[in-house]
Order: C-alpha cells, then structure tokens, then sequence
C-alpha cells in the first residue's frame, strides 16, 4: 500500500466512515504533504508526513503551546504519529502573501505582530529545542556547503575560509547575546493565513527557544517579497514597542534592538540560501533558487551598514566576480 492509499484508509477512519474527496492543498520544502479533504460542507487539511522523513511530534507539541498562547494555530482533529498522519482544521486558502493588494499590508502586520507577542509572552524554558551555537552554527555552514560548493562550484581557498569563519563567530556572538523567547523560527507571510481571528498560524513545528530578534526579522525580511526599507523600519519598530509594553526582554535603545534584527537576520540570509541549494540539489524541487538573488541583496544590505561584516561583502563580490566596492575595509 503506497502512500496515498494508506492516508485515504486512515482518513476513512478518522472521519468515521462518512465518504470524502481529497485535492492537493500544498507542499512545502520539506518531506511534508498537504491535501485540502471535502467531506459534506465541511473541510478539513490532512498533513502526510513520512516517519522516516519527518517527526510529526514536534507539530503536535507546538500546535499546543500556541494555542495556549492565544495564537491561532489548526485544530488536531486527530493524529497517529507512527504513521505519520493529521488531521486538522481548516485555516482557509488564502495566505498573507496572496492576499497583499497594497492597501491591507499595514493591518495585516499588525495583526501579525500582535500574535507574535502573545507567543513570545508564553516562553518557558525546557519546552522547545535551545537555538543555540551549534544549531545556528550548522545551518550557517550550509552556505559554504550548498550556496558555495554546490551551487556556484566554488571551493574556498584557506584565506576565505578564515574571513567565513571570522564573519560566522561575529554573528554567533550577536546573536547569542540576546534574550530567549520561543521563536516559530519561519514566522513569514507564506504561514500565515488570512483567518478568524487574524492571522492563522502554520509551519511551526521546528520552533525553538532563541533570540528575541529573530521573528520579527523572518517576518520583514521575507523569501518571496521584498519590502522597501521604511516599511522594515516602521514595522520593526511597532513591534518593539509593542513588546516593550507587554514586558518581553528586547533592548531598551530601539538602535541597539534594530542591530540584533539585522545580525540575527544575517544568519538566517545565509542559512536560506544554503537550504534553496540544498532543496534544488538533493531534493530535487525547483524554483528556490529563483529568490536566492533576493537573499544575497539582504546580506548585502547589512553588509553595508556594519564594517564587521566587510569580510563577508568582500567574499560575495569574489564569488559573483564583482569588483570590490569602495568602502569595504578590515
């Protein structure tokens, strides 16, 4: 029995025997599949999620700490971890990103920023996985690995392996200096659906327990659009103040907390372009390399404003064969 009819057997079960009808609803850069499940007037999302592939657990974990948290996450109207299968309310069709029409962005935000806190408020430590050196460390290293090697071909010489590293523990630093609040860890407008109460949640299984910053900076700096810098700044200082008032741990300078945004949004630029590589190369889904451009401009961008990471501006203008730019200095 493949996969599919294994799911349709289950599914049976678990909608108890009523008949039904299935329709791809989404797949994601994981091993993860989704289909939209009709039965009556009523829908309902079913996640297959290969054992061997992916832990569903963790989905199930977090579902519950958000929902505790007062975010609006699915429904687990059932589940069976060893085989892989959930089955969960329905949040609707239309994500943040389809639904942005350039008059409803500021609202959306806003809704969004205001869940963000509620679920840093509801931290507690030993729930989630530390977002600590080595993790962050390791999806860093995906850069030089998949971005570096395997997509541009490009075998670092010992020199820029050293300026790597140099720029790599600077990060490291930055960001293991801030406070720990749960992070969703792709808190961005693809997971977030247009919904009631606003906005619904997904995606969230791999949260974790890391800096502060790291959110907000996924949520700005998206994937799949790129906002014009005054909307970054407006947007992450709203949210700052917002979490000033509700007590959470940022910085008391909004300068000192706009830094922790950038740095903690430079790792996770480099870690994104790693992953777009990898998915391309080992999993064999295309199209993710179309946005690494946008993910090289971001690091550019910081790049730019602090002189600590001029050893990394000065590997990308190496890499894509462009000339150093005046001002880049060690």
């Amino acid at each position: 029995m493949d996969r599919l009819e294994a799911l349709d057997a289950w599914l049976r079960g678990a909608l108890g025997g009523r008949a039904f009808t299935r329709e791809p609803a989404s797949a994601d850069a994981s091993f993860r599949r989704y289909f939209r499940v009709f039965s009556g007037d009523r829908t309902w999302v079913a996640m297959d999620a290969p054992p061997e592939r992916e832990d569903c657990g963790p989905f199930v974990k977090v579902a519950g700490l958000m929902r505790a948290a007062g975010v609006h996450v699915p429904e687990i109207v059932a589940c069976d971890v060893g085989q892989g299968f959930l089955l969960l309310s329905d949040l609707g069709r239309k994500t943040y990103l389809q639904s942005f029409d350039g008059t409803n962005e500021t609202a959306l935000f806003r809704d969004a920023t205001a869940a963000l806190v509620r679920w840093q408020l509801a931290t507690r430590e030993g729930e989630l996985p530390p977002y600590d050196e080595a993790l962050l460390r390791r999806e860093m290293n995906l850069f030089p690995e998949w971005y570096v090697g395997r997509h541009l071909g490009v075998t670092l010489d010992d020199g820029q392996k050293q300026d790597l590293e140099t720029v790599f523990r600077r990060i490291l630093a930055a960001n293991l200096a801030e406070p720990r609040v749960f992070v969703h860890r792709d808190y961005m407008p693809r997971n977030l659906m247009v919904s009631d109460p606003n906005p619904g949640v997904l995606d969230f299984q791999d949260a974790v327990l890391g800096p502060v910053s790291y959110d907000i900076a996924s949520l700005y700096r998206d994937a799949y659009v790129s906002w014009d810098e005054d909307r970054v700044l407006d947007g992450t200082i709203r949210y700052w103040e917002a979490a000033r008032k509700a007590g959470l741990p940022v910085r008391a300078d909004f300068a000192d907390f706009w830094r922790d945004v950038e740095w903690m949004g430079v790792q996770r630029h480099l870690k994104v372009l790693g992953i777009f590589a990898r998915i391309h190369y080992r999993d064999g889904k295309p199209g993710y390399l179309d946005d690494t451009p946008r993910f090289i401009a971001y690091v550019r961008h910081a790049c730019a404003r602090y002189v600590e990471l001029a050893p990394l501006a000065r590997l990308l203008d190496r890499l894509e064969g462009v000339q150093p730019q005046a001002g880049y200095t060690f």
